[in-house]
């Protein structure tokens, strides 16, 4: 499925607030509420909207540290991780990349105990780097047309 510049309004509607109503978005991108409910249903049968969900706040639930950790797996541990790594709560994000490191992770933990047993939970898997998050500066979180 293409997505033309109506589609990728419809995604810009929806990925400031999924909670907005078909009618609410058919005002903004000029078309009818049952227009945009078609266009949707096409968009998520296609696979370009795959979910909706509820952003919660850590620094609200308790998690008052934010890290970035990145893990060199040891020879013969990055795939047991890869395994293990879906089990952790405190695994926001959870990347394989290129480079030194194999594995970058965002994490958020409740404070420096926690952030040091989780570290021992890695260390079997492989050398870790850990940076404390100080502040959030940007979020890019849409997805946006390029042209």
């Amino acid at each position: 499925m293409s997505i033309d510049s109506l589609n990728w309004k419809i995604l810009k509607c929806l990925q400031k607030n999924a909670r907005q109503s078909n009618a609410e978005i058919g005002r903004q991108v000029g078309i009818s509420s049952p227009a945009v409910s078609e266009r949707i249903k096409k968009m998520e049968d296609s696979g370009i909207i795959n979910s909706y969900k509820t952003v919660v706040s850590p620094f609200e639930t308790g998690y008052q540290l934010k890290a970035i950790i990145t893990l060199r797996a040891f020879m013969g541990k990055l795939k047991p991780f890869l395994v293990k790594v879906k089990t952790y709560d405190e695994v926001l994000n959870c990347y394989r990349i290129t480079g030194n490191e194999n594995i970058v992770m965002e994490v958020v933990l409740k404070n420096q105990n926690h952030l040091e047993a989780f570290i021992d939970q890695l260390i079997s898997y492989g050398e870790t780097k850990t940076q404390i998050v100080l502040s959030h500066v940007v979020s890019h979180n849409e997805i946006k047309e390029v042209r």
